[in-house]
């Protein structure tokens, strides 16, 4: 009977983890908090370890990696996965359109696709069980990537139906997590990728499956094998199939059936690329009735009924007129090209990332080079290559420097490390940056004390470590330049206010190598007190979910550190709360299973006079609601306060539900 019940305590269990699932990764509306999937996936892991027999490969649990890979198996493909033709102009891409229609295509019907820009992956199903995934490799032959898939939560490991299938896609890394990653490398002194297909291929080829789930790769389905199995007869219909069985797909393809439709559509998308959180390098057109796709068939390398249309790369030539030499908080000097401003995918850039000392060498980048730049994954702004038939005749190779450029210090490369980095604990360039992230939002918010303050107060002495922050007095502060009483004043009421912080923004504000926000708030979450964290082994730490072998590693090196023990006294002296004042485990599990605003996509817009939308933003995702900033039509709910603009037009037009602030606030009570 216990172990009836322990299955039926499972399959429930896996059901709604793999629900939650959808809805954040595929569907982007989250309906429960971090904190409580993290408590129900923490009792599969309780139950599963207790009864390792009743582990299935559907189990969330088989996607968070860890199984080390000796090399990867060729799989090959039954029907190729061939790659796509491309045009280039509007004119090619007419000529392609003509060409169908005159080998039978007479009625123009297109659907018109993003063509993500990432790598082409395979993935089958038995009886609706995913049991293999591979990448295209060849397009006969490709290798089985497996167990590096399941780690990618956009797909799913189970269907609705019990059916057997392969369907294809493309696997990709979004801007937001390419940034991200590189910002990890650059800061441990690794070789950054170059764009976010770069980063997706490496991704998927890691031999160690736990590298890959700690990647945040994404998926879009787009081809289905023998739809007609299905009774599906158009592309569209595919699509709309593939969304309904769980796969993520693309939203933003649209059906055309006149060539003024088409260009219509790439002008919007190529216009909208660099606002997209996902990187594109042009539009797909395939032929939507599959039995004309039949009709033309395929050459030996790409189908006759689909072309690509790319996009002309965004690329500006400028000179370099200096490399500047920065210290980040972790020691790593990282330089910079300062080039000649040009404007650049909407913006104007006159700053480039060289990212460390042997990507420069590589380059070959000099002082009063003509560059080529654009901007990576539309994000980054990135020197391409150089314009060597413009290079003065006088150049000379750049010599890097082999020193600090802000304490004289000698500068050091660790383990194999390509960056170059400070390690002189009493360099001002690190102590600044880490006095500057110590009061920033996300970590201490002292509002009022921004990076040009801190170097202020560095200079006259004034502090020398984040604990010197809460003895600054009155007096002192108006003896620095252009500070007066009020200014003075409202400072020291903001670092006395930072005092009764929660424990999560003081743990991401010490600066913790690996330790971002959201760890931060994991951490604190679970330990509950600063001391109790400090007391917390290796083991301890690194089995929270979320948290890992590497963070576990780095929170207990930084408190077993004699100098760390000393500052962590000194802030307790000066008063500052070490509790997580954060509501528990058990309060979120209570309050988003009852609360109105559980589940709800919410958007705040205009001036809230009885509340910050801070604060109202805090507690309507503590009621396990998403806050996002724009409307549309995933958008549950607009709250619109004083002066409402184009956001409540938008709600109104779409016919969403709208709260003033009286009716929300009346239904903040409610809840309580």
């Amino acid at each position: 009977m216990e172990q009836q019940a322990i299955k039926a305590e499972l399959a429930q269990i896996k059901a709604n983890l793999q629900q939650w699932n959808y809805e954040y990764y595929v569907l982007d509306q989250p309906t429960v908090e971090d904190a409580l999937y993290d408590q129900t996936y923490q009792r599969l892991i309780e139950l599963e370890t207790a009864y390792p027999d009743l582990v299935t490969a559907d189990s969330p649990t088989q996607r968070v990696g860890g199984e080390i890979l000796t090399h990867f198996n060729k799989v090959s493909h039954q029907i190729p996965m061939l790659s796509l033709g491309d045009v280039f102009s509007k004119d090619e891409l007419q000529s392609y359109i003509l060409k169908n229609q005159s080998q039978g295509a007479k009625n123009l019907a297109y659907t018109c696709e993003l063509k993500i820009d990432g790598l082409a992956i395979s993935l089958t199903y038995e009886k609706g069980v995913f049991v293999k995934g591979s990448t295209r490799g060849n397009g006969m032959v490709g290798e089985d990537i497996t167990q590096n898939l399941k780690t990618i939560q956009a797909i799913p490991l189970t269907l609705p139906e019990p059916i057997d299938l392969e369907v294809r896609g493309e696997c990709y890394m979004p801007k937001k997590a390419f940034v991200q990653l590189n910002e990890r490398r650059e800061e441990a002194g690794q070789a950054i990728f170059a764009n976010p297909r770069n980063a997706a291929a490496g991704s998927l080829r890691q031999l160690d499956t736990s590298v890959t789930a700690a990647r945040n790769l994404n998926t879009f389905i787009y081809y289905l094998m023998e739809p007609e199995k299905l009774g599906l007869k158009t592309q569209s219909q595919a699509l709309e199939k593939l969304a309904q069985l769980g796969f993520k797909v693309n939203p933003e393809y649209q059906v055309v059936t006149t060539e003024a439709e088409i260009y219509a559509y790439l002008d919007e998308y190529q216009a909208k690329r660099a606002q997209l959180p996902y990187d594109i390098d042009g539009v797909v057109l395939k032929l939507n009735d599959f039995a004309l796709q039949r009709e033309l068939g395929n050459t030996v390398k790409v189908p006759r009924w689909a072309i690509a249309y790319k996009f002309p790369p965004d690329q500006q030539e400028t000179k370099v007129l200096d490399i500047e030499w920065t210290v980040g908080r972790t020691g790593a000097v990282t330089p910079t090209a300062v080039m000649e401003p040009v404007l650049l995918a909407g913006s104007m850039v006159a700053r480039a990332s060289l990212h460390n000392p042997e990507y420069l060498q590589e380059k070959d980048i000099r002082l009063g080079d003509t560059v080529l730049l654009h901007k990576a994954g539309d994000i980054i702004p990135e020197i391409a290559r150089v314009v060597l038939d413009k290079r003065p005749k006088t150049s000379e190779p750049y010599v890097v420097p082999t020193h600090c450029p802000q304490c004289q210090a000698l500068l050091v490369h660790l383990d194999d490390e390509v960056a170059l980095r400070c390690i002189n604990p009493k360099c001002p360039a690190l102590i600044k940056e880490s006095l500057t992230h110590f009061v920033s939002r996300d970590a201490m918010n002292i509002a009022g004390l921004g990076g040009k303050i801190i170097e202020r107060l560095y200079d006259e002495k004034l502090i020398s470590d984040v604990a010197d922050l809460y003895t600054l007095d009155y007096a002192e502060l108006l003896q620095l330049e252009k500070f007066q009483e009020k200014s003075a004043q409202n400072l020291l009421a903001a670092i006395a206010d930072s005092r009764q912080n929660s424990l999560e923004k003081l743990i991401f504000g010490l600066g913790i190598r690996h330790v971002g926000a959201k760890g931060a708030k994991i951490l604190a979450q679970t330990f509950l007190d600063l001391e109790t964290l400090m007391k917390a082994t290796q083991p301890e730490i690194a089995e929270i979910p979320g948290i890992g072998d590497v963070i576990a590693d780095s929170v207990v090196t930084y408190f077993s550190d004699a100098n760390v023990q000393s500052l962590i006294q000194e802030l307790k002296e000066q008063g500052l709360n070490f509790k997580y004042l954060g509501k528990t485990l058990t309060e979120i599990q209570a309050e988003a299973q009852t609360s109105y605003f559980a589940g709800l996509t919410v958007v705040l817009t205009g001036t809230l006079e009885q509340m910050k939308r801070s604060d109202a933003k805090k507690w309507l995702e503590e009621q396990g609601a998403k806050v996002t900033g724009s409307v549309s039509k995933k958008t549950n709910l607009l709250i619109a306060g004083k002066s409402a603009g184009s956001k409540l037009t938008k709600a109104q037009d779409l016919g969403l539900d709208i709260m003033d602030e009286a009716q929300f606030i009346a239904k903040m009570e409610e809840n309580k």
